[in-house]
C-alpha cells in the first residue's frame, strides 16, 4: 500500500556528486525497515548514541554518511554482516536536537554505492565504498515502460486518497527514468528486500519493469480493498436504510392504529403461551424468551433458535391429559384378547387400575418386564395402552451410548434438540401416556456420557415430577407417565437403575401354550398378512404340535410365527396358481411344506448308556437342557475338561469328582481307579460358552453313572449346586429350566430342596404330567437318577 511522506525528488543536485567515484572512512548509519534511494528525501528519527555521534562527527566534515538497510530480521548488534552490500551514499540536510538522547534527521540520497569494506566498527561503522552507475540507454521500450507506470501510479493513486495529490504531479513531471523508479518504490508498501531489489537493479529498464511488478500487485491489493469496503458499506447502508424504515413504518402504524406483521406474530406467540396453560415457572420463562424474540432482527442467527425454543415449549402438552378407562372388566378383556395367560402382568395392571379408581393423584409405576426374546414384552406394552385408553410411546435403549439422547443438547449447539423423552411426549400430544424404554439391558456408555445414569431421574417417581431437560431448562412433569421397561436379562442393569423399577418375569411358553397362542393369534395374523381368508385355510392341532416340537425350539414365538407364515406362503403360491379348494395342514404336509425336521428327541438316545446325565440350564433366550458326556481311559490322573466351559463351572466338576472319589467304597468303586485311568468330561455345544453352578449335580451323576457302570434314567433330568460334604444348594431360574424340561419330554425333575418356593410360581398346566423330586444331599439324587440297584453313600 501507498505510504505518505515516504520520500520526494529533489530537483536540483550539486556538480561535485557526478564527479565522486568513490568514499574512504564514510560513515555508515544503518537503516531498519527502510530503503534510501539517491536524489530521495528521507526524514528520520535517531536514538541510539553511537549513531548521534556518527551524525555529529558528520556535520563537523562534510555531512556525508553512508545509508545502508539491515537485512530482515531481529538484530540485537548491528554488524557488518548484518547489513545488505549496496547502499547509498547521502548529505544531511539538517538535524534537530530533540533531547539529549534523541535527534530528527533529514537527509537525501545521492549515489548508489557498493561497500567495499568496513574499516572501524565501533564506536560506529566506517568503509571504503565505490559508486555504482545506472545502466542501459533510453529506449522506446523504456518509454513506455514510463507512461505504464505512470498510468497504473494514477489509479493507484485514487484509491489512497490519503496520498497528498502534489506526489501524483512530481511523478507525472518526473522524465528520468531512474529517479522515477525510485521514487515510486519508495511509496510502495512492500518489504525491505524487495526495496533492495530495486535499489540492486543497475539497469534502468530491469528496474522499471521490477517496480511496474509491485506497483500492479499493490494496485490490485488496493482495488480488492476498495471493492470488500464498497460491499461492507453497501451492506451497512441497506441495513441501516431497512431499519431507518421501519421505524418509519412503526410509527407510521401507530398513528394509523395498525399492527405489523411481525407484531401480529409476536401477539400470537404470546396467545398460544396462554392458551398452553403452562405451569407459572414454564409460563414466566416462555414470555422472557419472546421479549427477547421481539428485540432480535429476523435475518440474526439468533432469531431461529429463540423461535424454535419457544414453539417447543407451546407444543409439550404441558397440561393436556388423556382420560383413564377405570372400568375394570374392560381392561381385562382387552388384555384377555390382545395375549394368552401372562396372569400376572395382567393381575398388576388391573391393580393399578383399582388404585387409581379410588386415588385419582396416584404416580405412574416404573414397570419392568424380563424375559426370553418373543414372549411378548413389547407388544403387550402396547395392550396396556389400549386397555387404559392412553396413548402408546416406544422407544429402543439398544446401542444407544450418548446421555444427550435422554436429557437432550444444550441450546448453545448447532441443531440442539431436547432428548428423546420430551420428544415422544411432544409426539404423542399427552402427558400421560404409556411410555416403553425398550431393550434397557443393551445400553451403552462411552465418552459421551452414560445414558443409563441419565434413566435414574426419569425412572425414579420421587425426582421424575421435574425432570430436566438441558434443552428446555425448565422442569416437566413425568410422573403421570407409565413406564414400562423391557429386558432380556437383569445382570446389565445397574443397581441402582434396576432397584427403581418393579421387576416382571414372562417366562417361556410350554407348548400347550404356544399351540392356543397360536391358533388363537399367529396363524389369523399370518393368513390375512398374505391375502388369505380364513375360509381357505386351517391347521390341526396336531401340524402345530409338529411345527412347534419338530422345527422350533425357543422359549418364545417369533421363529414359530416365522414358520407359519412359510406354509401361508406355499398355499397362497398354491391358490395363485389356480386351487380353489380349502387346503387343511396335517402333520403329513409339514414336511413338504417346510423341510426336513431340524430337531429331534434325543433324551432317550444321550442317556441310555453310562456315564451321561441330563442337566438344566437357563440362558438369556430361555431354559433349555444340557448333556453332561464323562468317559475314561488309561492314564495317570488327569481331569479333562471340554465344551467352553467357564471358571465356575470347571470348579463344579472338579468338586464332583473329588467327592466322588472320597466316597468310592460306598459307591462301589476301587479307591484307587483315579490313579489308573484320566476321565474327560464334556459338554456339548462346544462352540457355545457355558458357565454357571448349577451343573454341579448333573456332572456328579454322569460320573457315578460310568464308575458304575448304570446309566441314568432316560425321562430324568437334574439341577442343583454341589459342595463337598455332600449338600445340594439351591440355584436360579427354575421356572425356565422346568419349562425347558417340559419341551423336552422329560418326566421327571430332580431340584434342590430349597427351590420347593420356586415351584410355586410354575403354572399348574406346565406341572401337570410331571414328577418333581427336591433332595437335600447327593445320596437321594443317585437314588432317583440311576438304573438298577440302588447305591448308598
Amino acid at each position: 500500500m501507498l505510504k505518505k511522506g515516504k520520500a520526494n525528488s529533489k530537483a536540483t543536485t550539486e556538480s561535485k556528486e557526478a564527479e565522486v567515484t568513490t568514499y574512504r572512512d564514510l560513515p555508515v548509519l544503518p537503516l531498519k525497515e527502510v530503503v534510501l534511494y539517491p536524489k530521495m528525501v528521507l526524514p528520520l528519527m535517531v536514538g541510539d548514541k553511537n549513531s548521534i555521534r556518527l551524525i555529529n562527527d558528520a556535520l563537523v566534515k562534510d555531512k556525508t554518511i553512508a545509508m545502508v538497510a539491515i537485512k530482515e530480521g531481529e538484530v540485537e548488534e548491528v554488524k557488518p554482516e548484518t547489513l545488505f552490500g549496496i547502499g547509498t551514499s547521502a548529505v544531511i540536510l539538517k538535524m534537530v536536537k530533540i533531547s539529549e538522547d534523541l535527534v530528527r534527521l533529514l537527509v537525501q540520497g545521492v549515489n548508489r554505492i557498493q561497500i567495499e569494506e568496513y574499516v572501524q566498527t565501533s564506536p560506529y561503522l566506517r568503509a571504503n565504498a565505490t559508486v555504482l552507475e545506472d545502466k542501459g540507454k533510453r529506449s522506446m521500450e523504456i518509454d513506455a515502460l514510463i507512461v505504464s507506470i505512470k498510468g497504473l501510479f494514477q489509479k493507484a493513486l485514487e484509491l489512497a486518497p490519503h496520498l497528498p495529490s502534489e506526489v501524483g504531479v512530481i511523478v507525472m513531471n518526473i522524465d528520468d527514468p531512474s529517479t522515477l523508479a525510485d521514487l515510486i518504490a519508495s511509496n510502495l508498501n512492500i518489504t525491505v528486500v524487495e526495496k533492495q531489489e530495486v535499489l540492486e537493479a543497475l539497469d534502468i529498464k530491469a528496474r522499471l519493469e521490477k517496480v511496474y511488478q509491485l506497483l500492479n500487485k499493490e494496485f490490485q491489493i488496493l482495488e480488492l480493498g476498495s471493492k470488500i469496503q464498497n460491499q461492507l458499506k453497501s451492506e451497512m447502508d441497506k441495513t441501516q436504510r431497512d431499519y431507518y424504515l421501519r421505524e418509519q413504518l412503526k410509527a407510521i402504524q401507530k398513528e394509523l392504529g395498525e399492527t405489523d406483521e411481525r407484531t401480529v406474530e409476536i401477539e400470537e406467540l404470546r396467545q398460544k403461551i396462554k392458551d398452553v396453560k403452562m405451569p407459572e415457572e414454564v409460563e414466566k420463562e416462555a414470555n422472557r424468551e419472546l421479549d427477547r424474540l421481539a428485540r432480535i432482527p429476523p435475518a440474526a442467527a439468533e432469531y431461529t433458535v429463540a423461535r424454535t425454543y419457544i414453539d417447543w415449549l407451546i407444543e409439550i402438552p404441558w397440561s393436556k391429559s388423556t382420560e383413564d378407562n377405570l372400568d375394570i372388566s374392560v381392561a381385562q378383556k382387552v388384555l384377555d384378547e390382545d395375549h394368552y395367560d401372562l396372569e400376572k402382568v395382567k393381575k398388576r395392571i388391573l391393580e393399578y387400575l383399582a388404585v387409581r379408581k379410588l386415588k385419582s393423584d396416584m404416580k405412574g409405576p416404573i414397570l419392568c418386564f424380563v424375559g426370553p426374546p418373543g414372549t411378548g414384552k413389547t407388544s403387550l406394552g402396547k395392550s396396556i395402552a389400549r386397555a387404559l385408553g392412553r396413548k402408546f410411546i416406544r422407544i429402543s435403549l439398544g446401542g444407544i451410548r450418548d446421555e444427550a439422547e435422554i436429557r437432550g443438547h444444550r441450546r448453545t449447539y448447532v441443531g440442539a434438540l431436547p432428548g428423546r423423552i420430551i420428544q415422544g411426549i411432544r409426539k404423542c400430544g399427552f402427558n400421560n401416556p404409556v411410555f416403553m424404554l425398550d431393550e434397557v439391558d443393551k445400553l451403552g456408555m462411552d465418552f459421551r456420557g452414560d445414558p443409563s445414569s441419565a434413566l435414574l431421574e426419569v425412572l425414579d417417581p420421587e425426582q421424575n415430577n421435574a425432570f430436566s431437560d438441558h434443552y428446555l431448562e425448565v422442569p416437566f412433569d413425568l410422573s403421570r407417565v407409565m413406564f414400562i421397561t423391557t429386558a432380556n436379562i437383569l445382570d446389565p442393569i445397574p443397581p441402582a437403575l434396576k432397584d427403581r423399577m418393579e421387576v416382571l418375569d414372562l417366562p417361556g411358553y410350554t407348548d400347550d401354550e404356544k399351540l392356543m397362542i397360536t391358533r388363537k393369534y399367529l396363524i389369523p395374523r399370518q393368513v390375512e398378512a398374505h391375502g388369505l381368508k380364513a375360509e381357505m385355510v386351517s391347521f390341526t392341532d396336531e401340524a402345530i404340535r409338529k411345527i412347534i416340537q419338530d422345527y422350533t425350539r425357543e422359549a418364545g414365538l417369533r421363529n414359530l410365527e416365522r414358520e407359519i407364515a412359510s406354509v401361508c406362503r406355499a398355499i397362497a403360491k398354491e391358490m395363485a396358481e389356480g386351487r380353489d379348494q380349502m387346503v387343511s395342514v396335517v402333520p403329513e404336509m409339514i414336511h413338504s411344506f417346510l423341510g426336513p425336521t431340524r430337531f429331534h428327541p434325543e433324551v432317550a438316545e444321550r442317556t441310555s448308556e453310562p456315564g451321561v446325565s441330563t442337566g438344566l440350564a437357563w440362558t438369556p433366550a430361555g431354559g433349555d437342557i444340557i448333556f453332561i458326556e464323562a468317559t475314561k481311559m488309561r492314564g495317570k490322573q488327569s481331569l479333562i475338561l471340554t465344551g467352553q466351559l467357564g471358571d465356575v463351572m470347571k470348579e463344579s466338576a472338579q468338586a464332583a469328582l473329588s467327592y466322588v472319589r472320597s466316597k468310592a467304597l460306598s459307591l462301589g468303586i476301587p479307591e484307587d481307579f483315579f490313579a489308573n485311568f484320566d476321565i474327560h468330561l464334556h459338554v456339548p455345544a462346544g462352540a457355545i460358552p457355558k458357565d454357571g453352578p448349577s451343573a454341579g449335580v448333573a456332572m456328579f451323576t454322569a460320573l457315578v453313572s460310568l464308575f458304575t457302570e448304570r446309566p441314568v434314567k432316560v425321562d430324568v433330568a437334574m439341577t442343583g449346586e454341589i459342595t463337598l460334604r455332600g449338600r445340594v444348594l439351591p440355584v436360579g431360574g427354575i421356572k425356565e429350566k422346568v419349562l425347558a424340561a417340559k419341551r423336552a419330554g422329560i418326566k421327571t425333575v430332580i431340584l434342590p430342596k430349597e427351590n420347593e418356593n420356586n415351584l410355586e410360581e410354575i403354572p399348574p398346566q406346565i406341572k401337570e404330567g410331571m414328577k418333581f423330586i427336591l433332595v437335600e444331599e447327593m445320596e437321594e439324587v443317585l437314588m432317583h437318577a440311576l438304573s438298577g440297584e440302588e447305591v448308598q453313600v
